[in-house]
């Protein structure tokens, strides 16, 4: 199942989907290159277009940093869902986007222990008991992987045997990369580097 919250930091564009804009951001001083993208004329989105993608990918660098502790996921499986959508000289916006589900307890540093299995999920939730679930098959304390589960923690639905399902975290990317700390990271990365990236993009052209 798919959240379709509004974060505060966010532009709807499908259902489901949940994304950044640097254009949301509000990014002070940038007035100051009005006369600089004037005396530019027709070549003035080139500039344009250059710095802000090169600032999206700087924070995009951040978000996934940022993200990974925020979540307790690692960096390659943020890298996968954050994808980008650069700007053109015809769109001037650089977005992030992510879609998706809540994430499966494989993905996240755990172990497992007699009263169930302990999951990292990040700076806010810190470790987590998932009462009676395992992925390990044996008699403590040699228990061993399963490769029938392919790394899923699974929960036991009844007395049955083979009654079983996938735990999964309670853990959303799109709704956890648009707010607190990753939230903050992507903000501030863009307002620190817009008005640099602009600055050099505009004195290049300008062949200053």
């Amino acid at each position: 199942m798919r959240h379709d919250y509004a974060p505060r930091l966010r532009v709807p564009i499908s259902e489901g989907f949940k994304m950044f804009s640097v254009g949301e951001v509000d990014v002070k001083g940038l007035q100051r290159f009005e006369n600089m993208l004037g005396a530019l004329g027709a070549e003035a989105p080139k500039a344009v277009n250059r710095a802000i993608n090169r600032t999206g990918d700087m924070a995009r660098t951040q978000v996934v940093r940022t993200l990974a502790k925020q979540t307790g996921l690692p960096q390659k499986t943020i890298r996968k869902s954050v994808k980008v959508k650069r700007s053109s000289w015809d769109d001037l916006t650089y977005t992030l986007k992510s879609a998706g589900g809540d994430v499966a307890l494989k993905y996240f540093q755990k172990r497992e222990t007699k009263k169930g299995v302990v999951a990292n999920l990040g700076a806010a939730r810190g470790r987590v008991l998932f009462p009676r679930t395992f992925f390990r098959g044996g008699a403590f304390p040699r228990r061993v992987d399963l490769s029938a589960f392919g790394g899923h923690v699974m929960d036991r639905m009844s007395e049955q045997r083979f009654h079983l399902k996938k735990v999964k975290s309670g853990v959303f990317i799109p709704e956890e990369m648009v707010e607190g700390a990753t939230a903050d990271a992507f903000e501030r990365s863009v307002q620190q580097n817009l008005p640099r990236r602009l600055d050099h993009e505009i004195s290049r052209l300008l062949g200053l």
